[in-house]
């Protein structure tokens, strides 16, 4: 597929240099990254001198300030490395956990935390999704409570942490009044690796993503310091809710590059796969289902970028940005189970990058508010 023809200067140059990461750094070791369950250090901070960290941080503490437009390009091309838990874990830090930091960190915050989370230095992690809540937000149990006039202390758990083991710093919503009702009473928190009471729980074993970290976070008597409140007290729910409008644009993106890196590799093996007297790529029916594929993930394209165009324009987009994220959250899914059948048996063997990609889409229809939440985002808004 052809690059949007709106893409500027600044987008294509963007787009040319995460071409080149995922050519000479990602493809070479990924294999490696999913035996060991983790993206290495060394790979975070080689994606902070590349600026991926900084594009919609403010230029003051190093970023570019860019807009979304350049986010969704530069997510899109990180997925088509064909490891989906790199974009999965990368785009957590710089794209769902940083963001409440630069939108509500006081200067005091950002001028100690950001500059080093835009290198890549630190590592940073969302954690909200709790073992009862899943996509109910409002209804989250973790408690902080106010001791003194100095500090908080936080009591709960929260599973399904991106970046749980290797963060540095994790954004942390709580209830901080039990007697609010719903999504009244959460505050955001910044809490930083090595804090007392903060523990890892478990590393979580993965159907998919298997080089993102993921893992279950324990608060026991966590005490932090006053000042860490991110944000105004009892307003956090907001906050969350905010930046899942950033969160799924950068997640319909991965699935954008995801579907179109898989289509790709297809085409030319069905082009190349010997059967029947030609290739696979000879029967009307194998290049037929190719071009529905292409048709719908170019729509899907389209959609992606109209969300990211709007976002910039400043207009209410929840409503398409959930249709987003359900359609394109669905159709991963699909181009992967087909992908995966045109490459027959090799395509079931885990040596075939397919295979792998296949697993790696299941969640995108699950993460980040799961499609049936988003159907329910559109209809309250039809």
């Amino acid at each position: 597929m052809k690059d949007p023809v709106f893409l500027q200067d600044e987008h294509r140059m963007l787009k040319d240099t995460a071409r080149r990461f995922v050519d000479e750094e990602v493809r070479p070791n990924g294999d490696a990254w999913e035996e060991a369950g983790e993206i290495p250090r060394e790979t975070y901070r080689r994606m902070g001198e590349l600026g991926f960290f900084g594009i919609r941080s403010p230029e003051q503490y190093g970023g570019t300030d860019m807009d979304a437009v350049a986010m969704v390009a530069l997510w899109e091309e990180i997925a088509k490395s064909s490891y989906g838990g790199l974009g999965g874990s990368a785009a957590a830090h710089s794209e769902m956990a940083m963001p409440h930091l630069i939108r509500y960190g006081t200067d005091a915050q950002k001028d100690r935390l950001l500059p080093d989370l835009i290198e890549g230095k630190k590592v940073s992690a969302i954690t909200v999704t709790e073992p009862d809540g899943g996509s109910d937000v409002a209804g989250l149990k973790t408690r902080a409570v106010r001791k003194g006039n100095d500090s908080w202390v936080l009591n709960g758990s929260k599973v399904f942490i991106t970046n749980g083991c290797l963060a540095d710093v994790y954004m942390v919503a709580a209830r901080t009044d039990p007697e609010a009702k719903g999504s009244r009473g959460i505050t955001m928190f910044l809490v930083e690796k090595d804090t007392p009471g903060l523990n890892v729980a478990k590393r979580l074993d993965k159907h998919g993503w298997r080089c993102s970290d993921t893992a279950e976070l324990v608060f026991d008597d966590c005490e932090i310091p006053f000042e860490n409140i991110l944000g105004e007290e009892n307003k956090g729910f907001y906050a969350v809710m905010d930046n899942f409008q950033n969160e799924r644009m950068v997640a319909g993106a991965l699935c954008l590059g995801e579907a179109m890196h898989a289509i790709e590799i297809t085409t030319q093996h069905v082009k190349d796969r010997k059967a029947f007297g030609g290739t696979l790529w000879d029967k009307q029916v194998v290049r037929h289902k190719l071009a529905t594929l292409e048709m719908k993930v170019e729509a899907g394209r389209h959609l992606t970028y109209h969300c990211a165009w709007l976002d910039g324009q400043g207009v209410n987009c929840v409503k398409e940005v959930s249709m987003l994220k359900a359609y394109m959250g669905e159709l991963v899914n699909e181009v992967m189970y087909d992908c995966l059948q045109l490459h027959g048996g090799m395509g079931f063997m885990t040596e075939s990058p397919i295979e792998r990609m296949s697993r790696d889409a299941r969640v995108a229809a699950i993460g980040g508010g799961a499609t049936e939440v988003m159907l329910e985002e559109v209809a309250k808004r039809m």
